[in-house]
């Protein structure tokens, strides 16, 4: 009887080593710094559906010397996040990318006034641009449209905006336009412009990754994507709980902000991820709005070739 209890023992043993071996290191990079942006993907890897995928998960944010894309780029990590427009422009300087999971599925870009008038008469006027990026659909409004702003890049925050340095800002819906409303601002609907009413309606943050890397992982790109993909659907069903992992990453991560912003932004970033059209979350690359993007990035002289949606597709 014990040489039975001993085998089964070291049976146990065993199947507990192979288990932990066959978890499959991975790391991902979000595009900023930790916040309700990427509420799903700290859900994934709080609730175990990562570790349920047979993935180990590290979630590493970018760094000011380090971003993103560099460490893509670098194969320092696996995946990251970006916005569509972001995405084609780096495909243009030569890097392949493939989308795994598409969470945004509407554009969550505005244009806030400062001096209390419609920015589309703020023509040539000292507008806010994220000096690390993201600003590529905006650039090509500026241009479609005639309005030739003077682009001031700003770092992390709307300080130059709230101590009168611009006339107007590029924000998120869901990040500095809450800072700014924060700051005592009363914002009416003329003095913000919104790219997803106005025939700019084009998709923003995915989960991306180098096609060299995609071609030779396959099966793990796909599961971290649904797992990632679940992280989201239980964000959704429990924001409450979302908020409080959400806010222990921001806490972990030194991150200057608050319980109510982080909360306005999950609400915002899941608002954001349901179809106009199908009323549906549906984690799905928009063919209509990848060539909605190209046709103007082209247009703009901001791509030399067309990005299109085959190019961008998983198998």
């Amino acid at each position: 009887m014990n040489f039975i209890r001993r085998a089964l023992a070291a049976i146990l043993i065993m199947a507990s080593s192979v288990a932990l071996t066959a978890q499959e290191k991975f790391i991902f990079t979000p595009q900023w710094t930790a916040q309700a942006q990427f509420a799903g993907y700290y859900v994934a890897l709080d609730m175990g559906f990562y570790k349920d995928a047979g993935l180990d998960v590290e979630i590493v944010h970018p760094s000011a010397t380090l971003t993103a894309i560099n460490r893509i780029r670098s194969n320092e990590s696996h995946a990251t996040t970006l916005q569509l427009c972001q995405a084609m422009e780096i495909i243009d300087r030569g890097i392949p990318l493939v989308n795994i999971l598409q969470t945004s599925m509407n554009n969550s870009m505005v244009i806030v006034s400062r001096r209390g008038v419609n920015p589309l008469t703020q023509k040539g006027e000292r507008v806010g641009i994220w000096s690390v990026g993201f600003g590529q659909l905006a650039k090509c409004m500026s241009i479609k449209d005639n309005l030739n702003y003077d682009w001031i890049p700003f770092a992390t925050n709307v300080n130059l905006f709230i101590k009168g340095g611009l006339d107007a800002t590029l924000a998120m819906s869901y990040n500095e336009y809450y800072q700014i409303v924060q700051a005592g601002y009363d914002l009416t609907d003329e003095e913000v412009y919104r790219f997803r009413d106005s025939g700019y309606n084009v998709q923003e943050d995915a989960i991306y990754m180098t096609r060299e890397y995609y071609e030779k992982h396959k099966d793990q790109a796909r599961r971290f994507a649904d797992a990632s993909r679940k992280g989201w659907e239980w964000a959704a069903e429990h924001p409450k709980e979302t908020l409080e992992i959400v806010m222990k990453y921001v806490q972990e991560n030194h991150i200057a902000t608050n319980r109510i912003l982080q909360k306005l932004m999950l609400d915002d970033v899941l608002d954001a991820q349901i179809d106009r059209e199908s009323g549906k979350r549906e984690f799905r690359m928009r063919e209509d709005m990848v060539k909605l993007a190209s046709d103007l990035m082209v247009e703009c002289g901001m791509l030399e070739n067309p990005v299109t949606y085959e190019q961008l597709k998983a198998d």
